[in-house]
């Protein structure tokens, strides 16, 4: 007999709604500095805190970005955590990656902080740059890959399936349009909120297998729980 998984009801966890409140303030946010914010500032776009003309408001913002990627964190753990990935090797990286970049984006909120008065090219901004770019890179090199994972679990259907997948090609996208375009970077990350959300609602909707590779090992005797292979 070919055991398969089961799914079961479950109430909603707090990374889930963790996820989804960290994906609407990211979209909002976006959103706000592209068409509120940018608009109406006289600060040059080679500062560093651009389009924040206020100094005191950029360090506000950054704080508040800070607890927004650490949400979002909170978030893609409990994604891993539901199983919608598979067990496999890519699975466990493309989360182990997007959680990593996205850490790397909160460090660097924190670091922007001290180099607010900063012009783009100085030292200070360029080292910070940096880390949001290494940190760009891990989160679209792990979203791709839990999107694939995704995918090929076959644990969510419908359109819910292909969000992660979605959320990474956006941020192929998004990388090179802030460094040929930045200011239409905030847009950017509006849109890349959307994707989060897409996603957030995805893991509260979808139900969660009740039957791992493990419980389904459990149940034929003698056979061993291992991972599944990439």
């Amino acid at each position: 007999m070919v055991h398969t998984p089961t799914v079961q009801a479950r109430p909603t966890s707090p990374a889930t709604v963790a996820f989804i409140i960290a994906a609407a303030a990211t979209a909002i946010a976006g959103a706000v500095l592209m068409f509120g914010v940018q608009p109406i500032t006289d600060l040059s776009d080679d500062m560093w805190r651009y389009p924040w003309s206020s100094s005191g408001a950029f360090v506000a913002f950054s704080i508040l970005s800070a607890l927004i990627h650490g949400l979002v964190i909170v978030g893609l753990l409990g994604f891993g955590r539901s199983g919608a990935a598979g067990r496999s090797r890519t699975a466990a990286s493309g989360v182990t990656l997007a959680v990593t970049g996205t850490a790397l984006l909160l460090v660097g909120e924190l670091a922007s902080i001290p180099i607010r008065d900063a012009a783009v090219d100085d030292t200070a901004a360029v080292v910070v740059g940096a880390i949001f770019g290494v940190a760009s890179v891990a989160s679209t090199v792990g979203f791709l890959l839990a999107g694939l994972a995704t995918l090929r679990a076959g644990v969510w259907h419908g359109w819910h399936r292909y969000t992660p997948l979605a959320t990474g090609l956006w941020l192929v996208v998004l990388t090179p349009l802030g460094i040929a375009a930045p200011t239409l970077l905030h847009g950017g990350v509006g849109i890349y909120g959307l994707c989060l959300l897409a996603m957030a609602i995805a893991l509260y909707a979808e139900p969660t297998p009740a039957a791992s590779f493990e419980s389904a090992g459990a149940a034929i005797p003698g056979a061993k729980p291992q991972l599944e292979r990439a």
